[in-house]
């Protein structure tokens, strides 16, 4: 079997799919799929993120968090791990610490 595609997924998001034993939980296209899809996302975010650090909220970790919120929705269309994954990913592309994200009782 020969994967041509040739879209680079870094073991962070591979670990968004993994199970304990490191095997994946959904085919690899679907797993491409939403790896692009998170991807992007955390680009389109750097700007709103910058511009909350600009004008409204000065502290990085914060503007973080509310992201995280936002993405953590039903609604959002991510799983609450892409979320996570989609926030480290945004602190890295604008070079902030990542916050340390607490997960609701329950989940």
């Amino acid at each position: 079997m020969s994967d041509d595609n040739q879209i680079y997924i870094p073991p962070s998001f591979f670990a968004v799919y993994s199970d304990a034993r490191q095997r994946l939980r959904e085919p690899i296209d679907v797993v491409r799929a939403r790896y692009e899809i998170c991807e992007d996302l955390a680009g389109h975010l750097v700007g709103h993120a910058q511009i909350q650090h600009h004008t409204e909220v000065p502290v990085e970790g914060e503007i973080l968090r509310r992201i995280h919120a936002g993405l953590a929705t039903p609604e959002s269309g991510v799983s609450r791990a892409e979320a996570g994954w989609i926030v480290q990913r945004l602190a890295e592309l604008l070079g902030w610490e990542a916050p340390e994200i607490a997960e609701p009782a329950g989940d």
